[in-house]
């Protein structure tokens, strides 16, 4: 039994990006750069005015675009701040080829970001468009299924970029999370300004005592070296995501890791799935086990990096595997999620489980309990070999095929 440091938390009902906000002023960063975006603008806007009122002495820059939110984020956190920034969707878009560089230059810039469909056509509701299309930028990306998880999330990644040394992302479903709100355990500020401490970088630009060039021009001569550190940097996160996770749950008593297992131990069929929707597949998962069907979930909190092995273990006795996606692939094959967790079993040599995928809730489209509920169906058909598994992706509640 973990037993807290504090004794001063409080449970609040906020929404998903009041929390957010909430835990941004806990942290007060050196310099916030956004420009606001739907669904995320009520964090830089409530931000806005913490920094307006003088509750925090952080530096908040608006700008004229989200292009321009990441590359101040980044000249700021080159030049020795502990910088953040906010966005969603198109914004995210936008920030495109500076993602890239922030990741390149090894600066722990950090992002709240709120998942919304990616155009066109335009629609502003959640799927995971948007961030599944920076999967391989060389941010590190965390899922959060809640507010509490969200809130959790943006404090642990603080310090999980900065020692790492690599730019990342907790992402949240919008208008799900972001707009919906629930209670939440709210820590006592000084408590969280001590577990994120103060942000003292290696190297910085504004160190005139010991300068060095950033962002030089790099050709065939060590290019491909400087990329493969970045690579092999995402993947050393790992042990740094676990070791903070394990601070954290020291300090506050919550509990994380790369994912969450719901009643999957002893699973003959199971869903993977990432983000807000996890919290249906759990009450679907109750009602089934109570019902005497052997049901489980895994849930991704940690999609990048990728923990490839831990999965590959936690998924090898379980017969069929539902993996579902809130984002598609214009590739022709397969969507992120699945891609990325066959790849895994392979990798591995687990050649036991049948694997199904799955696209739901593009766009904010409608995934019912009774949608998932048809889901396990079909697994359990297919573990009893009633039905054979179908071939390529399978679109619910989608009305052309």
């Amino acid at each position: 039994m973990i037993k807290k440091v504090y004794s001063k938390s409080k449970l609040v009902a906020k929404t998903g990006n009041e929390v957010i906000a909430e835990a941004l002023r806990q942290i007060e960063p050196d310099v916030i750069a956004a420009y606001p975006i739907t669904p995320a603008t009520e964090i830089v806007q409530i931000f806005s005015q913490f920094v307006a009122d003088g509750v925090v002495k952080s530096e908040y820059i608006a700008v004229e675009s989200e292009h321009s939110a990441i590359s101040a984020t980044i000249a700021a956190s080159a030049a020795g701040a502990r910088a953040m920034t906010s966005t969603s969707s198109q914004g995210l878009s936008l920030m495109w080829e500076m993602l890239y560089i922030a990741a390149g230059l090894r600066l722990p810039v950090i992002m709240a970001e709120v998942n919304r469909a990616i155009s066109a056509p335009i629609n502003i509701n959640a799927d995971h468009s948007d961030t599944m299309g920076t999967r391989d930028a060389g941010w590190i990306q965390i899922y959060s299924e809640n507010s509490q998880e969200a809130y959790d999330n943006i404090i642990q990644v603080t310090r999980i970029a900065e020692k790492a040394k690599l730019p990342a992302m907790v992402t949240m479903d919008g208008f799900i999370t972001s707009h919906c709100m629930e209670v939440v355990e709210v820590y006592p500020d000084a408590d969280v300004k001590t577990f994120v401490g103060e942000y003292k970088p290696e190297r910085y630009l504004l160190d005139i005592k010991k300068p060095y060039t950033l962002g030089a021009i790099d050709l065939q001569d060590y290019y491909f070296e400087h990329r493969y550190q970045l690579a092999q940097a995402v993947r050393d996160a790992k042990d740094i995501i676990l070791d903070i996770a394990g601070e954290f749950e020291r300090t506050f008593g919550r509990k994380y890791g790369f994912y969450e297992k719901y009643m999957l131990d002893d699973a003959e069929v199971a869903i993977v799935i990432i983000g807000s929707t996890a919290g249906n597949v759990k009450a679907v998962v109750k009602e089934l086990r109570e019902k005497g069907i052997k049901a489980g979930l895994l849930k991704i909190r940690v999609y990048r990096p990728f923990p490839s092995e831990q999965i590959a273990k936690e998924l090898a006795h379980v017969k069929v595997i539902a993996v579902m996606d809130r984002s598609d692939s214009c590739s022709g094959a397969f969507p992120p999620i699945y891609s990325d967790l066959t790849a895994s079993l392979y990798s591995a040599g687990v050649v036991g489980p049948k694997i199904l995928s799955y696209v739901y809730g593009i766009g904010g489209r409608e995934f019912s309990s009774e949608q998932i509920v048809d889901v396990y169906e079909k697994l359990g058909k297919v573990a009893s070999g009633a039905e054979k598994p179908f071939k390529g992706v399978e679109y619910i509640n989608i009305r052309i095929k």
